[in-house]
Order: C-alpha cells, then structure tokens, then sequence
C-alpha cells in the first residue's frame, strides 16, 4: 500500500500580467505590446514595458488592443497619456448639463516615439477609449478591423428573482467629441486576419512603421 504523508497547501493569490512585451525579431527594432485588459497594475506595466523595449533598442512600438474588452478607466488613461504630450483623453458626458472631462497625465515618457495600434472587433470600452485618443490626436494609426462600440457607464441593480437591471448613466466621447458606444472606432488601415497562423494585421503595422522611416 502507498504509505500516508502530509501535504501542507499555501493559498495565494497569483497575479497575472496584464501587460506582455518583446522586441520583435523583424525588423529588430519594433517593440510589441500586448495589453489584455486594463488592470490595477497595467499602469506600471505599461511603463515597465516602454522602458524595457526602449533598453533593448526598440525605435517604434506596436500597441496590440485585439481582444481586449476593457477594464478599470484609470489604468487606461496611464496608458494613453505615456504617447501624449497633452490635451485631452476623453469626455464622460452624463444625463445633466456637465460633463467630465479627463486630460493627459503628464510625464508621459514615449510621446515622441512612432506608434501603431492594433484592433479588432475584440477592442472595447476601456481599450477604445485609448485607441480613440492615440486616433484623435494624430498620434498613431489605427490598422485592424473596426472595433466594438461600448462606450456607456452602467448602473446594475440587482432584483430579488435574480434578475438584474441595466441603467446607462454616462457614455465617452473621444477627444473630437465622436461617440464611441454603438459605433465603434474604424481603423485607418484595414486588415482582417485570416485563420491561419500569420499575423496579417501585425505584418501592416510593422510595413506602416517602415514607412515613416
């Protein structure tokens, strides 16, 4: 028989990255950037991954949104404000008369540096919101496909038979004041990805960054 022996385990929370990152091997010198949702950490994964890539001999960066559905709000104005010099990010307009209006964070450290950014109908809420300012500011070109469109802050209430409400009581505008919820960004290159393993949109990018060489 298989003799008894104690095993003792340790609860812990694992924290998963929200941010991935790597210089690309062609060209060398084009960092990629992988954000999959806006996290309590992405802020200071995001400056992690810029300064990485910048000490590695990346000249350009490659922002990938696909598939990311959003998150935390904060997080996604950090990481919009690391490629903009000033102005504003987006406007939260509520049911009254006044509106909200968030602006760049200073001290953004790669406001200067070529930009492409990735998306895909995956792209939502949160990763609209800096996909539409890099847009909006001239920034960074978009090249994917068309994206989301949810762009509205929601109210839940729950209901005794387990049911729930929904209640819109904010929606974004990006920095030109277009709305985001219901239409969705378009890109400025459009490229499907096919089914098979080559990264077709990825392959653009990296042509569009060639070409402001």
């Amino acid at each position: 028989p298989t003799p008894l022996f104690e095993l003792v385990i340790t609860r812990e929370e694992i924290q998963t990255p929200s941010v991935t990152w790597r210089l690309l091997e062609q060209p060398p010198n084009v960092g990629y950037i992988g954000i999959g949702s806006f996290t309590e950490r992405t802020g200071d994964e995001i400056v992690t991954a810029i300064q990485e890539l910048q000490a590695e001999g990346s000249t350009s960066l490659v922002l990938d949104l696909r598939d990311n559905y959003g998150g935390l709000i904060d997080p996604a104005v950090v990481v919009a404000s690391q490629f903009l010099s000033d102005g504003v990010v987006l406007y939260e307009m509520t049911r009254g008369p006044e509106e909200r209006v968030i602006k760049v964070q200073p001290g953004g450290i790669a406001a200067d540096v070529p930009l492409v950014v990735l998306v895909n109908n995956g792209t939502a809420s949160a990763a609209e919101i800096v996909a539409g300012a890099l847009q909006d500011h001239g920034r960074a070109s978009l090249v994917g496909e068309p994206t989301f469109g949810k762009g509205a802050v929601q109210l839940i209430y729950e209901i005794s038979d387990g049911s729930s409400v929904h209640i819109t009581s904010a929606i974004w505008l990006t920095p030109t004041r277009n709305r985001i919820d219901g239409r969705g960004l378009t890109p400025d290159i459009y490229v499907v990805r096919g089914d098979g393993p080559q990264d077709e949109q990825l392959d653009r990018a990296i042509i569009h960054l060639q070409s402001q060489d």
